[in-house]
């Protein structure tokens, strides 16, 4: 009954309940969708029974009929403009179609499941404003328990305000590729503050490494027994930056180094605007619960087809990503969507083969690998097509053994090691010409 009452409609959002075997089979939908939907008889989640619209491009309300009392939090994201409203886990017995249809400031919105005891509803805007209000109010005068939001229209200028720094266009230098924007005014080329023109720094000729902890901020990834891949996958990408940078002999860029949602095209941008050498993405997989056991970890290149059902169920999953982030994913950019056909991937794609083949020859030596260690699937944040570059799972943490390892400091250290030196290995003949001026 839990299938019929809930209509997923984020982007993409079927295939990320097949992915965690969330969703009942293709037959049930269809009926769900031709059929009134009826509440269950009981469910351990809120019922969501009814969501409106109100007001006009100056002030505009969203109001959300509840059977009970929940927490919410809401908060803005530009370029394009949304606001996010996440709630715990409900069942959202709405119209089809509910939502498609929009009014004043809000073009259209989309909602469900994002994660486990997680729901999220995502606005897409007109144009900038701000949350001028968000909450539940109790049920009186025959009214239900509702959801409120309230917005009211602003300027870019006081929209970009209310974002947190890490989302606000001019903070985020790495995606835009203008450095100068967050630089001190010391470190600007004096040139442009009036002054003589400052020589100009000779370039580094260092490799560059990104280095991609998977997920953050709303998205956490697999979660196990307390433990969730977004922090310890971050761990391991600052040890391993550590030790990079220690060696002096690249640059590290990270695409992130706290808990801060990066939409899956931002990171292939951060890559590509560095002009990397190499993109490492770090991750830690998971089976469900009723799946048996799996271990060991696993290395991904990019390819059309995946190499198996594991590796195509694990893409799928990585690839929704940006559901929970509230990004739109019909709004593809073009520099991927050519990729396939784009001849300098094939180039890069060698290139990430021969890396993943020295990864796997290092890691052994220091960690359990799956059975199948090599593996390949369509995996959106491996899609930068001048960029080698490989997925990392490091393990399952839904395995006993290799969560112990993926929370001890010891294998973290280990481990790191080995990755380092599949690297050295990966750019030694290049390093070499560089250090004889040839």
């Amino acid at each position: 009954m839990a299938g019929r009452a809930n209509h997923l409609v984020l982007p993409g959002f079927a295939l990320l309940c097949a992915a965690i075997y969330l969703c009942p089979p293709l037959a049930r939908i269809a009926a769900a969708e031709t059929q009134p939907p009826k509440p269950a008889a009981s469910t351990q989640f809120p019922i969501a029974s009814d969501a409106r619209l109100a007001g006009d491009s100056k002030q505009t309300r969203f109001i959300l009929d509840l059977d009970q009392g929940i927490s919410v939090h809401a908060f803005p994201l530009a370029d394009p403009y949304r606001v996010i409203v996440d709630i715990p886990q409900v069942s959202f017995h709405l119209a089809p179609g509910i939502g498609t249809a929009g009014r004043g400031l809000i073009k259209a919105f989309r909602y469900g499941l994002v994660m486990p005891g997680g729901s999220r509803i995502v606005f897409d805007l007109t144009g900038p404003a701000k949350i001028a209000n968000v909450s539940v109010l109790e049920a009186a005068n025959g009214q239900p328990p509702r959801l409120v939001l309230e917005l009211e229209e602003v300027d870019r200028t006081t929209f970009v305000q209310q974002l947190s720094p890490e989302n606000r266009p001019e903070l985020r230098p790495a995606i835009t590729g203008t450095r100068e924007a967050s630089l001190p005014e010391s470190a600007v080329p004096a040139a442009k503050l009036g002054g003589p023109p400052a020589p100009p720094s000779p370039p580094d000729p260092r490799p560059v490494i990104v280095v991609d902890a998977g997920h953050g901020g709303p998205d956490n990834g697999t979660q196990w027994d307390g433990a969730s891949e977004k922090t310890l996958v971050l761990a391991f990408a600052l040890a391993l930056r550590d030790r990079m940078e220690k060696s002096g002999k690249y640059r590290v860029v990270m695409t992130r180094t706290d808990d801060t949602f990066i939409p899956l095209d931002d990171r292939v941008k951060i890559a590509r605007s560095q002009s990397a050498s190499l993109f490492v993405s770090i991750h830690a997989d998971a089976l469900p619960r009723h799946e048996g056991d799996a271990q060991g970890a696993t290395i991904y290149t990019l390819s059309d087809r995946a190499s198996d059902a594991e590796a195509e169920r694990l893409a799928e999953a990585e690839n929704k990503a940006d559901a929970i982030g509230g990004v739109n994913l019909t709004e593809e950019p073009t520099e991927v969507a050519d990729i396939l056909i784009d001849l300098a991937q094939r180039e890069t794609r060698t290139f990430s083969n021969r890396f993943a083949h020295l990864l796997m020859a290092e890691m052994k030596t220091t960690t359990r690998m799956h059975k199948h260690p090599l593996k390949s699937a369509g995996f959106r944040v491996l899609k930068a097509p001048d960029v080698p570059s490989v997925l990392v799972e490091l393990g399952y943490v839904s395995n006993k053994d290799d969560l112990e390892h993926l929370v001890s400091e010891n294998w973290r250290t280990r481990t790191v090691g080995s990755v380092a030196h599949a690297i050295d290995a990966f750019f030694a003949k290049r390093l070499a010409t560089a250090g004889n001026g040839n």
